[in-house]
């Protein structure tokens, strides 16, 4: 298991018309993503590569997150499976939770899939939002499904 180091970085950063987002690192790899809302400034303004590539995706740049490294060291096998196949989906594609759970080799893990997105801390490189409900939409968080819509119209999903 590989342990943080004693400087992690935690900065925001701005995007016009969608608000601030946080993200804490350690070095390069990724610990937390908070995406871009209506908030007060936790962490500090910053700049960093990944930032940018953030605020390039919401003006609407095809934006892919793959090559991020993430901390991933306390997730279980199927938390590990899920993370992997959601980086699969491409841009612009969705699919149920029922077909993630299945992909990620669980098959009727549905419900479990959902746990998993819920409680996602590497929105956009986790890309969650391209997991929607056989029914419709699904929920997206504290962020709600407005968030969701609009991000998936962004990709042009919808």
């Amino acid at each position: 298991m590989r342990r943080h180091s004693k400087e992690v970085q935690a900065l925001s950063y701005e995007v016009p018309g969608w608000g601030v987002g946080e993200l804490y690192l350690d070095g390069e790899r990724l610990l937390y993503h908070e995406l871009p809302a209506a908030r007060a400034r936790s962490a500090a303004p910053g700049e960093h590569p990944l930032a940018d590539r953030f605020r390039r995706y919401f003006a609407g740049e095809r934006m892919g997150f793959e090559d991020v490294e993430l901390d991933l060291a306390a997730a279980t096998p199927f938390q590990a499976a899920v993370a992997k196949t959601l980086r699969r989906i491409p841009y612009g594609e969705t699919v149920t939770y029922g077909e993630l759970a299945a992909l990620a080799g669980y098959p009727n893990a549905q419900r479990a899939a959902g746990s998993f997105c819920a409680a996602n801390r590497f929105a956009l490189v986790v890309p969650c939002h391209r997991v929607v409900s056989a029914a419709g939409l699904g929920s997206y968080g504290s962020l709600g499904g407005s968030y969701k819509r609009r991000l998936l119209e962004l990709e042009h999903a919808l």
